[in-house]
């Protein structure tokens, strides 16, 4: 698939996937599209558990408790380390963020379809449950659940405002 028809075709996937396995090999290339995105001071604070077990994946989604990651073949669950890595300035989210925009085109180029999970994880003690589950060291945060698999269903990208209202050159609003 072409770069910006991957732009252009990847969704937010929040219905069920298919019995179709997602191959290892498609997972570690999905990972290292993460592990390629840009990181503060190049201290790469982003760490990744590839989860495909039967089993862990149905405790993990029990703790996520989210209809779309029941049905996943794999979720891939962002881990950071918050240390400061510039000035006593942690970037983590920032790092976070960009590895799982680069994996969720790779997910997308691949045929494959996923969801960014991060609210739930925000809520009571979400993450850290999760983390225990998956034996994240102290010290580090989960901070994004990627559920991959092949859409039962193909949903297309929700409508975008038009390039006028969000972008201008040289000032604000120009």
């Amino acid at each position: 698939m072409e770069f910006f028809e991957t732009i252009t075709k990847r969704y937010s996937h929040r219905e069920e996937f298919t019995a179709a396995p997602v191959p290892r090999e498609d997972l570690v290339k999905i990972v290292l599209a993460g592990m390629r995105a840009p990181s503060a001071k190049n201290d790469q604070v982003t760490s990744f558990v590839i989860v495909d077990d039967p089993e862990q994946l149905q405790a993990v989604a029990k703790v996520l408790d989210r209809p779309v990651c029941y049905s996943a073949k794999a979720i891939i669950v962002c881990v950071t380390d918050p240390r400061p890595v510039f000035q006593g300035v942690s970037f983590a989210v920032e790092d976070c963020a960009a590895a799982v925009e680069n994996m969720l085109l790779a997910i997308t180029a691949l045929g494959y379809a996923s969801v960014w999970v991060q609210g739930c994880l925000r809520l009571g003690d979400t993450a850290e449950r999760l983390g225990r589950l998956l034996g994240v060291p102290d010290g580090h945060q989960v901070q994004i659940a990627l559920p991959v698999g092949v859409p039962a269903k193909r949903g297309a990208q929700a409508e975008r405002m038009p390039f006028e209202r969000r972008a201008s050159f040289n000032r604000w609003g120009g």
